[in-house]
């Protein structure tokens, strides 16, 4: 029960990665704010792990929103009073050709990729420092090592993702505060049908040292070993989950 009794917040919780990390961190005894857009999948995992006896709250909102996030930050602080752990996990990843991005397109992406996470944090961080104590998450991406076709608004928003983490870390350590990052690499999950056919998973997948494909779960170790007092001597670092796709 690495987790035990902390307040932790996940954004994008209704699926995917960010659907592992609450059901991870429930299961390692934390008391989990499950954020997203997507109402029906946001309440199906939070009643999913109140049935198997943990705690979790579902609350909807779009990251977009400035209201919704400062929502979810008094949710947790009028229930129990402080917020242990943010993890920062929302995202969207449409594929574009560079030439074809537009102004709109690219300000989305970056709207949700990395403004909602500098205003989140900046809301999470003011009762972390207040506590003297905290652990923030940001989720990026591999792709930002390797430069990816089609993804230049994507990559971009995903560098801006550890720019942000680093230097949060160094605003944050005097409140001993910890601001860490995860990179994942290629993950299976259920959206990625929309993205990727059988052959280019079989191509990426022959590109990892690790033949097999990594998983939400697998992710999800990675950030509950960032929220606890196991990581308490790191802050700043930038964490790849790829089976070993890229190396740095």
């Amino acid at each position: 029960m690495l987790l035990k009794d902390k307040v932790a917040l996940v954004t994008g919780a209704g699926t995917g990665i960010g659907e592992a990390i609450a059901r991870r961190f429930a299961e390692e005894g934390a008391c989990v704010f499950l954020f997203d857009r997507d109402a029906e999948s946001n309440c199906r995992v939070a009643a999913s792990i109140g049935a198997a006896g943990g705690w979790a709250e579902a609350i909807t909102g779009d990251v977009r929103r400035a209201d919704d996030l400062a929502g979810l930050v008094e949710a947790a602080r009028a229930r129990f009073g402080r917020i242990d752990v943010l993890v920062n996990n929302a995202g969207i990843f449409p594929r574009q050709p560079f030439l074809e991005i537009t102004d709109e397109q690219w300000d989305e992406m970056q709207d949700v990729n990395l403004k909602s996470m500098f205003r989140l944090s900046q809301l999470a961080l003011k009762a972390m420092m207040a506590a003297r104590a905290g652990k923030i998450v940001n989720i990026s991406s591999v792709t930002f090592f390797l430069g990816v076709g089609n993804l230049a608004h994507y990559t971009a928003s995903k560098g801006g993702v550890i720019g942000l983490t680093r230097s949060l870390a160094r605003a944050a350590g005097p409140y001993n505060v910890h601001v860490n990052c995860v990179t994942p690499g290629f993950v299976q999950t259920e959206s990625e049908v929309r993205f990727v056919n059988d052959d280019e998973a079989r191509k990426m997948v022959a590109d990892q040292c690790l033949a097999r494909r990594i998983t939400p779960l697998d992710v999800a170790r990675v950030c509950q070993f960032l929220a606890c007092e196991l990581s308490d001597g790191m802050t700043g670092q930038c964490l790849n989950v790829d089976g070993g796709w890229v190396m740095h």
